[in-house]
């Protein structure tokens, strides 16, 4: 039914139109608003449920969440590739409902009554409650309709194509949201069962990923025993009774040797080549097979170390600093005589991270490893130690005592330090324990 109202005195014309109650013309009102404010919400909540989705998370889901999350990250993944088309698609799709709900409603009831009606349906059924729903099950309905928002964007490609090249040119496109390092640590503790918040990493699993993750951040002094609290034994000296009832009681599978002071270690004693030493015989340790040992600078990172100790070839290395007379000379002054061993060099220092474990250590314990370093004489020092065996052995008779005067060492090095940092807890051994218990 139509009403004209005119009154010619004001000049004022009045029109309205309004749809028999339950006539065919009313029903299909009913059903178009009905229509607009669903789809309205679906719009507004697949914008908030596949636009809140990173690639990062849907990648990670496609390949090691559950069977079901597995399956509706790979239908979401080929529509989220694109992300400014997509939210173009559905903002265009979600507008032009909004504004065609107002003008169904204005043929059923009165200008004020559409805009009041319009604004309560949409605010409720169209963003609150699909909000709310998407937010939590956004990753199940996107995957469902996942073939209907890829025909929406072809839909409306025409219009939305070049809104979202524009939004690429002046945002860039392809972000990816990773973490650094220090969020990967705190996420990984929020993901322990300690932390109360369902997860189910062990403490373990979190301390020994949060150690990888700091390993790089800690260098060779950080890890080190001091050479304070390390047994060595001189070159020069005889391996009596007393001396082999010493080595038996350290327990040690590896013995440092030094020249003349302990900050001049040039090599190592394996303990089970001194199995046919007779203490009678009282053998100078000088003529034993005597171990050469790599030196690195305190500010190698331990990764470094690590990956150097994994190919076999050296399980300890001796940490060692430059001393003041020798900073102050400059490298084409160095002395020539000194016998300068293979080091690995680092340009520049790292700050020192994390207070290390060896600084609390309540074994005063060496631990030692063989060496696998070339001893050169007038060559650049290299990054890689050799590969020859023959190389390892420091051979003694007719050749003078390597005697380093612009280093001296501060420290030992070994495997079991570097992994001792990755776990964060202390490795003890059988001696050890006994040690602990007496």
């Amino acid at each position: 039914m139509e009403r004209r109202n005119f009154d010619g005195k004001f000049g004022r014309f009045e029109m309205a139109v309004e749809s028999t109650c339950c006539g065919s013309g009313f029903f299909i009102h009913i059903l178009v608003i009905i229509f607009l404010v669903l789809f309205a919400g679906l719009m507004s909540g697949l914008t908030l449920g596949l636009m809140s989705m990173s690639l990062v998370d849907l990648e990670v889901l496609a390949k090691s969440g559950t069977p079901k999350d597995r399956k509706h990250a790979l239908k979401i993944l080929p529509v989220v590739q694109k992300q400014h088309l997509l939210l173009c698609t559905l903002l265009i799709c979600n507008a032009a409902a909004m504004e065609a709900l107002p003008i169904f409603l204005d043929g059923l009831v009165t200008a004020w009554g559409a805009i009041l009606i319009s604004v309560t349906l949409i605010l409720l059924f169209g963003e609150i409650i699909p909000q709310s729903v998407c937010s939590r099950y956004g990753l199940a309905i996107g995957a469902a309709i996942a073939p209907f928002v890829h025909g929406l964007v072809w839909i409306c490609f025409p219009v939305a194509f070049p809104i979202s090249k524009l939004l690429d040119l002046l945002l860039g496109h392809g972000h990816v949201a990773l973490f650094r390092r220090a969020e990967l640590k705190t996420l990984v503790n929020l993901h322990g069962n300690e932390a109360g918040k369902g997860g189910e990493l062990t403490h373990d699993e979190t301390t020994i990923i949060a150690g990888a993750l700091e390993l790089s951040e800690k260098t060779a002094k950080d890890a080190m025993t001091s050479i304070s609290e390390i047994f060595a034994i001189d070159i020069n000296v005889k391996l009596d009774r007393e001396l082999m009832n010493l080595i038996l009681e350290k327990g040690h599978s590896r013995i440092p040797v030094y020249y003349e002071q302990p900050t001049n270690i040039i090599g190592l004693v394996m303990v089970k080549n001194l199995l046919t030493i007779h203490p009678e015989d009282e053998t100078p340790v000088k003529n034993v097979t005597i171990r050469r040992i790599p030196r690195v600078q305190g500010t190698l990172p331990l990764y470094d170390i690590l990956n150097e100790f994994q190919k076999g070839h050296s399980h300890m290395a001796v940490v060692v600093r430059q001393c003041k007379q020798a900073e102050q000379l400059s490298s084409s002054s160095a002395s020539d005589n000194a016998e300068k061993d293979v080091k690995i060099d680092i340009d520049g220092e790292k700050p020192l991270q994390e207070k290390v474990l060896k600084s609390k250590r309540l074994l005063h314990k060496w631990k030692s490893f063989p060496n696998s370093a070339n001893n050169s004489y007038g060559r650049s020092r290299s990054r890689k130690w050799t590969k020859d065996i023959d190389a390892d052995i420091l051979h003694i008779d007719g050749n003078p005592l390597p005697q380093l005067a612009e280093e001296e060492a501060i420290g030992i090095l070994t495997m079991e330090d570097v992994i001792e940092e990755l776990l964060q807890e202390e490795i003890f051994d059988e001696t050890d324990h006994h040690l602990e218990d007496s």
